[in-house]
């Protein structure tokens, strides 16, 4: 950023103003507004929010997008109609409802009206005049101008230019020792709130002060690298600082609206207030509401300022240039596709210059500056697009990068004194093309003889791939010819050799050039070295496989070539592999150096991971089927045994034999079966909860069962005996 450097430098940055490129409001500026204001709820939050919002849309044409009227215009009449609003408030809802035509009754604006009469006669900060004026003004600007004139004007004028400092910046209040441009801005805003509301004329001699005043602030411009010009505050409590967006913002309102009440010119020059509408402009698209907001209104308040001199023959008088933005829409231009050079000149918001004729004035390669490529020849211009254009590019223009200069000439002379277009303006353009490319060949060289061991013709234009070999005491030698569509010798931004092992340890390579062809020869030294005499110069980067050997680090094998050309302004550029060279390096000694670890690709962690496949021991050989039955029989027959041995004993005489009390002890040896069952089942299939679940069931069963048939067995004892 360049900081201000007096008036000197200040006057010769008018004409580097146009160093960048600039362009007018678009659409892209339109979708931000609906991106950066959205509304919630059907509102935008707060009176002032909501203002810029509205005040947004209505300089971009947005219309239709949201309506916020059902929740927007009951706070305006709340706060319209409240005593305790305060002086901000009321600005921002009588702003509000300039766009919105809320319903506010007569009895409303006419209190506001006499509440604000009252406060303006007794301020003294600054903003107190700037929000209490402001307000009066909106009130006659919406149909109560009886109620908003001020009835001492002059006096009221007065106090807010005692605030005034001799540099042009202005105090916040009469005991605040500091003093800032933003408060400028204001300052400037309200004064000429008080000019249009005077029911007599005020003082010209007043109004001759705050012009001078206005000559010195623009002394303070503060520009960037790039010619645009900004104010900035350079205060030390950044609780009060505000930006340089804001601060040139509220300059602009302030002496746009200062130039529309008052009669006579500022004289400010067209230059200055140009290079201002392209600091705007050069922000692009803000990342905020707010700085869209100031970027927008500032530049609709550089563009709308004129004052009716007279209504019946629709005469305005312009106090402040209107700037106008030279833009090139494609600063790249093809040769292969016969591109022409386009020209639009717009007003900052994008509507239509007044007829106008573009020069070009002069041309230069950004490599030689001495020659022009063309000079003075005019624009053709087409009404239907509004675009001015030159039928074809001069037939020295090669493909590379220029400098255009162009100058714009109104038609009109008196327009000079409305519109602001600047000296010439600089335009860099990139010219592109289709490179030939020739004589590509890989070689295969001896290092002691000299001579060609191998040798074969590559097509870089199409794919290739050769297969060589070469060992630690061979070169490797790759060389080709690039020339331009007029035949010129080209060189590229880039060109790279890329020599990949199979291990995927890479070493890149430069291709030098010099003159009309380049080479890359693996030979031995670092130095580059001209190897075909005076009159066919050739520029190698020089390596050696012998010497190179440590920095392959040993590595023998396959290594993948891959050659790299591209430039900005080759249309052509192009990655290619062409093959692969088996490459033969000797053993590493003991303490060679090792290859570098590869970096791991880190998606290879999130791919599938390798199946695990598990051993197991082989089963133990089992008997036959029939043996195993046979086994199984063998184990049941004691149990049938015991069985048969207790009817034969005639230990089953106590089993009931009525018939309640038998069902209930069979039930209760099921139960008991049942359990052994479900041990069983446990044991091959169920799980521990399962049978667990199961158990419970079953004891519970049992323990009904058991109970019943024990009972019936003690009431059949008890009596026996008792008999």
């Amino acid at each position: 950023m360049a900081r201000n450097l007096g008036f000197l430098v200040l006057i010769l940055s008018l004409s580097i103003c146009q160093a960048a490129i600039f362009r007018p409001i678009t659409d892209t500026h339109r979708s931000a507004a609906l991106e950066l204001f959205t509304p919630i709820d059907g509102s935008f939050g707060s009176l002032d929010d909501t203002y810029e919002a509205l005040r947004t849309f209505e300089i971009l044409g947005i219309e239709g997008k949201t309506d916020i009227t059902p929740m927007t215009c009951p706070l305006v009449v709340e706060n319209l109609g409240s005593s305790s609003s305060s002086l901000k408030d009321l600005f921002y809802a009588l702003r509000v409802n300039g766009i919105l035509k809320c319903e506010i009754s007569a009895e409303v604006f006419e209190g506001i009206s006499s509440k604000l009469q009252a406060i303006v006669k007794d301020a003294s900060l600054l903003l107190d005049f700037y929000y209490s004026i402001g307000s009066l003004v909106l009130i006659k600007d919406q149909g109560f101008k009886s109620n908003a004139l001020l009835g001492d004007a002059d006096g009221i004028f007065h106090s807010i230019k005692t605030l005034s400092q001799s540099d042009g910046r202005w105090r916040h209040s009469s005991n605040g020792p500091g003093s800032t441009i933003y408060g400028a801005g204001i300052a400037l805003e309200a004064l000429a709130g008080v000019v249009s509301l005077a029911s007599t004329e005020v003082d010209q001699s007043m109004i001759g002060t705050v012009k001078n005043d206005i000559i010195k602030l623009f002394d303070g411009l503060e520009s960037y690298d790039d010619g645009t010009f900004y104010f900035d505050d350079k205060l030390v409590d950044a609780r009060e600082h505000q930006s340089s967006l804001s601060t040139t913002s509220s300059v602009i309102r302030g002496v746009t609206a200062f130039a529309a009440v008052t009669s006579g010119s500022l004289n400010l020059p067209g230059d200055k207030i140009l290079c201002l509408a392209k600091f705007f402009l050069a922000i692009g698209i803000p990342g905020s509401a707010k700085d869209l907001f100031n970027q927008i209104d500032s530049l609709a308040c550089l563009e709308n300022n004129r004052q009716v001199i007279n209504v019946e023959m629709s005469f305005f008088w312009y106090r402040v240039s209107i700037p106008l933005i030279l833009s090139v829409p494609a600063t790249v231009l093809s040769l292969t596709k016969n591109d022409q050079l386009k020209v639009k000149v717009n007003t900052v918001l994008g509507s239509n210059a007044p007829p106008l004729t573009v020069k070009l004035v002069k041309a230069f390669s950004s490599d030689s500056k001495a020659n022009s490529i063309v000079e003075n020849q005019e624009l053709k211009f087409d009404p239907e697009s509004s675009v001015h254009f030159l039928d074809g590019l001069p037939n020295s223009v090669d493909i590379g990068k220029y400098i255009f200069f162009f100058k714009v000439v109104l038609h009109d002379p008196e327009q000079k004194k409305v519109y602001a277009t600047g000296g010439q303006t600089q335009v860099p353009i990139v010219v592109t093309g289709f490179i030939k490319i020739d004589n590509a060949e890989i070689t295969v060289v001896d290092s002691d003889l000299g001579s060609i061991e191998t040798n074969q013709k590559l097509d870089l234009h199409g794919e290739n791939d050769v297969s060589l070999s070469a060992n630690h005491l061979q070169k490797l030698r790759l060389s080709f010819q690039m020339t331009t569509p007029l035949g010129h010798a080209f060189k590229p931004h880039q060109a790279f050799l890329k020599l990949r092992h199979e291990s995927r340890v890479e070493h890149i390579f430069v291709v030098g050039n010099s003159g009309k062809q380049f080479v890359i020869v693996l030979v031995k030294f670092l130095q580059p070295i001209y190897l075909c005499g005076i009159f066919s110069p050739i520029y190698a980067c020089a390596y050696d496989f012998l010497g190179l050997v440590e920095k392959f680090y040993y590595l023998s094998g396959r290594y993948d070539i891959q050659l790299t050309v591209g430039d900005a302004t080759m249309e052509n550029s192009f990655l290619q592999a062409l093959g692969h060279v088996e490459l033969d390096l000797p053993e590493p000694p003991e303490k060679a150096t090792r290859p570098p670890l590869q970096p791991v690709d880190p998606y290879l962690i999130y791919g599938p991971k390798q199946e695990i496949t598990h051993i197991f021991r082989k089963p133990e050989k089992r008997p036959a089927q029939e043996l195993s039955l046979a086994f199984l029989g063998l184990m049941l027959l004691p149990f049938f045994g015991f069985i048969i041995g207790l009817t034969r004993l005639g230990n089953l005489k106590n089993f009931p034999t009525s018939t309640v009390p038998a069902i209930f002890a069979v039930l209760f040896h099921v139960g008991i079966a049942s359990v052994l069952l479900l041990y069983l089942l446990f044991w091959l299939k169920l799980d521990l909860f399962t049978t667990l679940k199961a158990l419970g069931f079953l004891g519970a069963f049992l323990l009904f069962v058991g109970h019943r048939a024990l009972s019936h067995l003690a009431s059949t004892s008890a009596k026996l005996k008792s008999a």
